[in-house]
């Protein structure tokens, strides 16, 4: 375990919600792990009015900047990749654009999330390299999260993937 993950303690809820409760300290692909383990907590969420999961999603945003921040300084590491609280965040984004609930539509969104953010084309990698803190770790998933969601509508609306 590298010298950043040692100074996390799960026992502090920004470490906790940092970490997707756990899910950022797989030893691979954290990222991915973490974008996985949103998905059980957003099949929680969407019983809920869409309303009301759009308003989690914004507070989860705003709070966001302060729990990676947080986490960040406590780490001393700069968007360690255990930081995954923005993979949460950018997940629930891109899913909800999926139209029907499905396993087939919700690893659709899940496949096209994960390419844009670990590939990061413009201007997603503009914001992960200028954009930096709290705001910087959130910024660059969010931005993610929004092509992630055009393009799941757009798969949907035009009947290119029909599940």
């Amino acid at each position: 375990m590298d010298k950043a993950k040692r100074r996390l303690r799960m026992s502090n809820p920004w470490h906790l919600l940092a970490t997707g409760f756990g899910s950022g300290l797989s030893p691979v692909v954290p990222g991915t792990m973490g974008s996985a383990a949103a998905i059980p907590f957003w099949l929680l969420l969407i019983q809920f009015p869409e309303w009301i999961c759009w308003l989690v999603i914004i507070v989860g945003m705003f709070f966001g900047i302060m729990i990676c921040q947080r986490t960040s300084d406590d780490m001393k590491v700069h968007d360690h990749g255990s930081i995954v609280w923005d993979e949460f965040i950018g997940m629930w984004i891109t899913l909800m654009a999926i139209p029907v609930v499905n396993w087939q539509w919700v690893l659709a969104g899940f496949m096209v999330f994960r390419i844009l953010d670990m590939w990061k084309p413009w201007p997603i990698r503009w914001f992960d390299r200028y954009v930096h803190g709290g705001l910087g770790i959130m910024l660059d998933d969010i931005i993610a999260a929004v092509f992630s969601f055009v393009i799941v509508w757009l798969l949907a609306f035009y009947q290119i993937l029909t599940f």
